[in-house]
């Protein structure tokens, strides 16, 4: 049998989609810049309003466009932001007092609008991970990260109790240098970490508190930090709007 997908054109709305994004890179619209509308759409390349439709809904989708109510469809003026994720976690930066996430936002600020410190029971999955039996108390420290206005990410880190209560780790606040100077503090240093990255679609909850665009799917990025002897002092969560990022991993050979 041949190949389905050999000699076939994309479809019409992805052939609209692309000739806008082109019309993007070229210039022809810039940030902020309105999109023609369905109707212009429809007229300009002979196509149903669903095709249109679908063509503005991709830019929205791949976060190049978003939907205004009531005004239509507009060139998005957000600048992604670039995460650098070796040089972030060098004891360099933190180490000196700074934010890791100073390292990602260059110029702009990064404001953390929510953060929720609690006490709980570890399940047996943050358990395994932290290497301790399941029910043990740990710390969580819950965040979400806003620039320019928009939300861009939800974080949650656990920590085991045992190391950090009465820590300034266990307050909203942690001090300069953040979690991983406090860790190093207490005995702790960060000397290893391992991230593990996947990608989905969000849940209700996520696309509410990132103020997702429908289709937009988030980056899950797991990252374990571990002291001396390979023990794991941190567990953290993090759910990144995907229109949001540029992961960059810069490394020598």
């Amino acid at each position: 049998m041949a190949n389905q997908g050999n000699g076939r054109q994309p479809p019409k709305y992805q052939r609209i989609a692309d000739a806008l994004k082109a019309a993007i890179q070229a210039g022809e619209y810039g940030p902020g810049d309105r999109l023609p509308g369905e109707n212009d759409l429809m007229a300009t390349h002979e196509v149903a309003r669903m095709t249109a439709r679908q063509a503005l809904s991709v830019l929205q989708n791949e976060g190049l466009a978003e939907a205004r109510k009531g005004a239509g469809v507009f060139v998005r003026e957000f600048r992604p932001l670039r995460r650098r994720g070796i040089q972030r976690l060098a004891q360099e930066q933190w180490g000196s007092g700074r934010s890791i996430w100073s390292a990602d936002t260059e110029d702009r600020t990064l404001v953390v609008d929510q953060v929720q410190v609690r006490e709980e029971q570890a399940d047996e999955r943050i358990a395994g991970a932290l290497d301790l039996a399941p029910g043990s108390p740990v710390y969580v420290r819950s965040r979400r990260f806003v620039l320019d206005e928009k939300p861009v990410l939800i974080a949650t880190s656990y920590l085991p109790s045992e190391i950090v209560e009465g820590s300034a780790i266990t307050q909203e606040d942690t001090g300069p240098g953040g979690t991983y100077a406090r860790l190093a503090e207490l005995g702790y240093k960060p000397v290893h970490f391992r991230e593990e990255i996947r990608c989905r679609m969000p849940s209700a909850d996520e696309a509410g508190r990132l103020a997702l665009s429908m289709g937009t799917p988030v980056i899950l990025i797991v990252r374990t930090a571990f002291a001396d002897e390979g023990r794991a002092v941190e567990i953290n969560e993090m759910t990144l709007d995907s229109a949001s990022y540029v992961l960059e991993y810069d490394f020598d050979a």
